[in-house]
């Protein structure tokens, strides 16, 4: 018995349908990743060094990341858009909008999917 299943932590690998089983979601994840892409490069360009840190991690976990990783990056990704601290206030709206968008549409689709299995 390991120390996990002694514990009764929760496995630390997904269990579940892979991306490319739930098409639809597996395309807003893309889309997302594309929408930070954009936004992390502009970071770069405007010497952002903050916003550089907070957004290198999300394209690639929306892009090959399971269910579980993209929601946490959608969640992450949704919480730079702060009331107090917000990359609206360093970034463009053409950039900062089809971020929020992108990744509003995946948490959507997410929570629709988790409906399905209760």
């Amino acid at each position: 018995m390991s120390s996990a299943d002694r514990t009764g932590a929760p496995p630390t690998r997904w269990i579940g349908p892979a991306r490319h089983e739930l098409p639809l979601i597996d395309e807003r994840g893309l889309l997302a990743a594309r929408a930070a892409d954009l936004g992390l490069a502009l970071a770069e360009e405007r010497g952002q060094e903050r916003w550089v840190a907070f957004l290198a991690p999300l394209p690639d976990r929306f892009r090959d990341g399971d269910l579980r990783d993209m929601r946490s990056a959608a969640m992450r990704a949704r919480a730079a858009f702060g009331p107090k601290d917000s990359i609206r206030d360093v970034l463009p709206a053409e950039v900062t909008e089809p971020l929020l968008e992108a990744v509003d549409r995946l948490l959507r689709e997410l929570n629709r999917y988790d409906r399905t299995l209760r």
